[in-house]
């Protein structure tokens, strides 16, 4: 399975693809940031985004794609413009096909470091470590949207997901 993982944003887009094979085993394929320039209107950077979007998809074939939940900090204003990221990302993986799975902040911690409270260099040396990474991603929303992708890797392959009946031990 290749996963995609995003790291939503609107100057800044993180996205990484990695390989799942043999049940766990993780392989980044390609990592990086789509930009869009700061000062150009909203609706161009909005359009740029959808087209290296798609155009990224249409390059490496995902079969689902993982994407960060919004999580509104203490600027609503940054969160806004990064909303209108994220609609843009869900529109266009709905748009090619691709089969969209949301995760928190807390979410993607816990998969990768074990903690839902873990800071973000412990997520980003987790994520170098599992991928057999020579050194951290950069930029850091690469990284992010790396970590996004091992945490679907993780959770799809979760027992749980597989068998949505079965309850967990004590």
């Amino acid at each position: 399975m290749r996963i995609l993982g995003i790291d939503p944003g609107i100057a800044t887009v993180g996205f990484g693809f990695v390989d799942q094979t043999c049940g766990c085993a993780l392989r980044p394929v390609q990592y990086g940031a789509i930009t869009t320039e700061a000062g150009l209107p909203l609706a161009t950077r909005l359009v740029q985004i959808n087209r290296d979007l798609e155009e990224l998809i249409e390059t490496f074939r995902p079969d689902v794609l993982s994407v960060e939940e919004l999580f509104f900090n203490t600027n609503i204003t940054t969160g806004i413009a990064v909303a209108h990221g994220r609609g843009i990302i869900l529109y266009t993986a709905e748009k090619l096909g691709v089969p969209i799975f949301e995760y928190t902040p807390s979410q993607v911690k816990q998969a990768v470091v074990g903690y839902g409270k873990a800071e973000k260099r412990q997520v980003m040396d987790m994520t170098r470590r599992l991928l057999k990474l020579n050194c951290i991603p950069r930029p850091d929303d690469a990284a992010d949207a790396l970590a996004l992708a091992i945490c679907h890797a993780r959770s799809a392959t979760s027992l749980l997901r597989q068998n949505p009946l079965a309850k967990p031990t004590v």
